[in-house]
């Protein structure tokens, strides 16, 4: 009992680390730029009834990107150790069930037919609404009482099939302006939204976090195998679905809103899992704030990096996440037998 104790007081201290952490970065954000934003004077104007540079600056670009880049990456951090716990495959990222592609191509889709131009909120709805359409075609495909592996393949099928629609948007494209604007969504960035965008990304996000909430207890029973986890009092089905459906709705919410962001649900389960005594219930609140922390910390690299063109957060996290899932397989080869 007291090394219970003793363990559930490090999962505190370890949240509250990650939790400053995340707090001191997010303020960092509003901060940091190509310019500096000196932030209790932009604060203090933002209060005033006429609106000055430094409080436009402030809230209508430096704090919705900041959220934005908060919130997508605890969706996605979260996502993949909600996969991982329930597939219990630590390769697992929620592109695997076809989320992130369906919400790519609901995307492509609004910019390739220039749906866009009159309805502002049509690129981060068509977004949601192919992460949803990608998750039904999932469930469809595999049945409702589908095994793991079964689940596995109906998400690659869908994935591979979304990527390809995309390739074929991309293709027909009626002018090169049409392929370019596709292309530069798809890599990524929490650059150059509102908070429009985020309050239309907020719901979808929040309903997905509720749905996880709580699972952490099947996902440790799970690790133990289906068949305990069944003797345990786990409905097996309803946890994959209910799950499934959480990272559809957080995964799609925010990449409607950001572009593909690639490994940050690969990446930061896997370091923070050690911490954690690789327990899948204790690694969800860890994996979200993580999450946070990776996207703000991409998003802030790419403000200081010395180019002509700011480079897109996803091709930050691309950079960092491919190497690491490289070293992963090369590890896995060694540890087999």
């Amino acid at each position: 009992m007291s090394r219970r104790r003793e363990f559930l007081s490090a999962q505190g201290r370890l949240v509250m680390l990650l939790s400053a952490a995340l707090a001191t970065l997010f303020l960092l954000s509003l901060v940091t730029g190509a310019n500096p934003l000196p932030l209790w004077r932009a604060l203090h104007e933002s209060l005033a009834d006429t609106p000055t540079v430094l409080s436009l600056i402030l809230t209508e670009v430096r704090l919705p990107r900041s959220l934005i880049a908060l919130v997508a990456g605890a969706s996605l951090g979260l996502g993949g150790a909600l996969l991982q716990g329930l597939l219990r495959n630590p390769l697992a990222s929620p592109g695997l069930i076809g989320s992130a592609s369906g919400a790519s191509l609901g995307a492509v889709s609004v910019l390739y037919f220039g749906l866009g131009a009159g309805f502002w909120a049509a690129l981060p709805l068509g977004g949601m609404s192919g992460a949803l359409l990608a998750m039904l075609l999932v469930y469809l495909l595999a049945g409702r009482d589908a095994s793991i592996v079964t689940l596995i393949l109906a998400g690659v099928a869908i994935n591979a099939t979304m990527l390809a629609l995309i390739s074929l948007l991309l293709n027909l494209a009626p002018s090169p302006y049409a392929v370019q604007e596709m292309v530069l969504w798809m890599l990524g960035s929490v650059a150059n939204h509102g908070m429009d965008a985020f309050w239309i990304m907020l719901p979808g996000t929040l309903l997905g976090w509720l749905l996880a909430l709580g699972s952490g207890r099947a996902l440790d029973a799970l690790t133990l195998g289906e068949e305990t986890a069944r003797s345990m009092g786990v409905d097996l089905v309803r946890l994959r679905w209910r799950l499934f459906l959480a990272v559809a709705l957080t995964v799609g919410s925010a990449v409607s809103i950001t572009g593909s962001i690639g490994f940050v649900g690969l990446v930061v389960p896997h370091l923070l899992r050690p911490l954690v005594g690789y327990m899948p219930g204790r690694l969800l609140p860890v994996s979200a704030l993580g999450g946070g922390l990776m996207l703000l910390l991409a998003d802030m690299a790419v403000r200081l990096l010395p180019a002509g063109t700011e480079i897109k957060v996803g091709v930050i996290t691309s950079l960092v996440g491919a190497p690491f899932f490289l070293y992963l397989i090369l590890k896995t080869r060694r540890v087999q037998p």
